[in-house]
């Protein structure tokens, strides 16, 4: 019994990959794929050259805060390479 069984699956397991071989070498579908990969490469360009351009408006947006500066100089120095030094 244990043997059909084993048998069963071992034989849907190949037709499964074996129609899955076919569907996807088969010459219909390489057709697809082609037709698809050259619609996608045109569409692109089209919309690629129908982009607008837009105005740079970021000018002095950022302003630098000399503040943070004069805090680390208050802050203490750190030490930790010293920890590495041979004495």
């Amino acid at each position: 019994m244990y043997r059909f069984v084993d048998l069963f699956l071992a034989v849907i397991i190949f037709l499964f990959f074996f129609i899955v071989y076919n569907y996807y070498s088969s010459n219909k579908n390489i057709k697809n794929v082609n037709l698809n990969r050259l619609n996608i490469q045109e569409n692109l360009k089209s919309q690629s050259t129908n982009l607008p351009i837009l105005d740079n408006d970021t000018n002095d947006v950022i302003e630098f805060n000399s503040s943070f500066s004069n805090e680390i100089e208050k802050e203490k120095k750190r030490n930790f390479w010293n920890l590495l030094k041979i004495k």
